[in-house]
């Protein structure tokens, strides 16, 4: 089993910064990505930022430019820094984390909280 415990949610004003870590730990083994999603009040989930053993990284159209995704490989640890934030990037922030080879199974942690107040 994989635990994923994310750290660093809170309260921040528009324009500010935050940076969220997220550390997996247990039988972890062939890691393929970790990555951030988020879950706002009434909405569905949606993928932030994802980045690959390789370093490749994907994000969402409305964080490019503002969110930086990086990974410590040899910790199992992702980060998302947050720059520029925005009301609209309160939600509940969930981190992922995929592992596996010829089966990919994805653990979530769960989840720590975003509020942007205007």
């Amino acid at each position: 089993q994989v635990q994923v415990v994310e750290s660093g949610g809170g309260l921040v004003q528009a324009g500010g910064s935050l940076r969220l870590s997220c550390a997996a730990s247990g039988s972890i083994f062939s890691i393929k990505a970790m990555g951030w999603h988020r879950q706002a009040p009434g909405k569905q989930r949606e993928m932030v930022a994802t980045i690959t053993s390789s370093g490749i990284t994907t994000y969402a159209d409305s964080v490019k430019g503002r969110f930086t995704i990086s990974r410590d490989n040899a910790k199992n640890t992702v980060y998302l820094q947050m720059n520029s934030l925005k009301p609209e990037d309160t939600a509940v922030y969930y981190c992922n984390v995929d592992q596996g080879s010829q089966y990919v199974f994805r653990y979530w942690g769960q989840g720590t909280p975003v509020t942007v107040s205007s």
